[in-house]
């Protein structure tokens, strides 16, 4: 590149074509301006409003665990707020199909998104609007900021909050799923335990009704006593001490099997029953998994597009692109002039040469 064409793109002469080519140049910003303006209206692109809620997750999702369990040892509360993995966990969640499918057919959004069944992969445009529009992500305290864009701002607000809502539907429905079945096997083996020790109480009093109470003490007192009743020569007394140590003897067998059957079922009973209670309370009650720190309004304003800033931009692309189309004109028609005077002084110097080699008349 000579120095004719670095002058085409040096500052001083860009300058110099501006302030030659100024009217121009004003009259194609303006009206770039006025069509960056025409084209960001409402005409070409739907206002989008938007409406924001902020989340914190809960540090635990089993309120029996926290509440009425004695053989689970915990640090969490219930009023703590969750850390980096609860908060990843309701992301998850957030971005799940479960909640989509909710706020799709709560809102009807195939329709409002004015997608018609019968187009071509609408429920593919349907997820791609719905992903443009509605938003989860993390925000630097380990919160959850779900974002919802438009066109109605009414909506915008009742889509977030009601997101919000579904979060702890859906976790108490995922977790009642593996609760209730939970429940159900620790009430069966409850009800069995209950079962088999109303049946060995049934056995404990019939062997009570033959005057079986407490095998050993009776055993020990009747030996005395007819020991007594031997020395005295009762023969009558040594015949009913007799029968009753010979039920004892057919009967104490039992009766000590029995006693101790239940005394292992009672401390079983008392963990199972423990068990017990905490799977009816995950099972049947429902545990918040969220704290709201902000809830979604209605947007004044819209949110986008953001016409000052398309018009800036548009105005600032059309300035640069009249600065490189000047200096390219600039380039090529210095070039093209350049060219020509060279030829010019070519043929200048041929018929210089001629004339100097003819012969001189004497």
């Amino acid at each position: 590149m000579d120095d004719k064409q670095k002058d085409a793109f040096s500052s001083k002469y860009l300058c110099k074509l501006l302030v030659e080519y100024r009217k121009p140049v004003l009259v194609i910003l303006i009206c770039a301006a006025l069509l960056a303006v025409l084209f960001s209206s409402p005409l070409f692109i739907t206002p989008l409003f938007k409406s924001t809620v902020i989340l914190y997750p809960t540090s635990t999702n089993s309120m029996s665990k926290v509440l009425i369990s004695t053989t689970y040892q915990t640090n969490k509360d219930l009023m703590e707020f969750g850390e980096s993995e609860q908060t990843e966990q309701m992301l998850q969640v957030l971005n799940s199909n479960r909640i989509r499918d909710k706020v799709i057919d709560r809102f009807h959004l195939m329709e409002h998104y004015g997608i018609k069944s019968t187009t071509k992969y609408p429920y593919t445009k349907l997820n791609k609007i719905y992903d443009s529009r509605i938003k989860f992500r993390r925000t630097e305290y380990s919160a959850v900021k779900i974002t919802v864009m438009d066109s109605d701002p009414a909506m915008a607000a009742t889509i977030a909050n009601d997101i919000a809502e579904l979060f702890d539907t859906t976790m108490n429905a995922m977790q009642k799923e593996v609760a209730v079945k939970a429940f159900q096997l620790v009430e069966r083996e409850y009800n069995s335990l209950c079962q088999e020790m109303a049946s060995l109480e049934d056995s404990l009093n019939t062997l009570r009704s033959l005057g079986v109470y407490d095998y050993e003490s009776q055993a020990e007192m009747l030996s005395q006593q007819l020991a007594i009743e031997l020395g005295r020569g009762n023969g009558q007394g040594v015949k009913n001490l007799q029968q009753q140590l010979d039920i004892l003897t057919n009967y104490g067998g039992a009766y000590y099997a029995i006693t101790e059957k239940l005394d292992h079922d009672r401390l079983q009973l008392s963990l199972v029953k423990s068990k017990y209670e905490e799977a009816k309370m995950d099972a049947t009650e429902e545990v918040p998994h969220k704290f709201v720190v902000s809830s979604a309004k209605q947007a004044e304003y819209k949110s986008y597009p953001v016409r000052w800033i398309i018009v800036t931009i548009t105005v600032l692309a059309t300035f640069v692109l009249i600065l490189l189309t000047l200096a390219l004109i600039g380039r090529y028609s210095g070039f093209f002039r350049g060219e020509a005077s060279g030829a010019e002084g070519q043929t200048q110097e041929k018929n210089q040469r001629n004339t100097d080699h003819q012969p001189r008349n004497k």
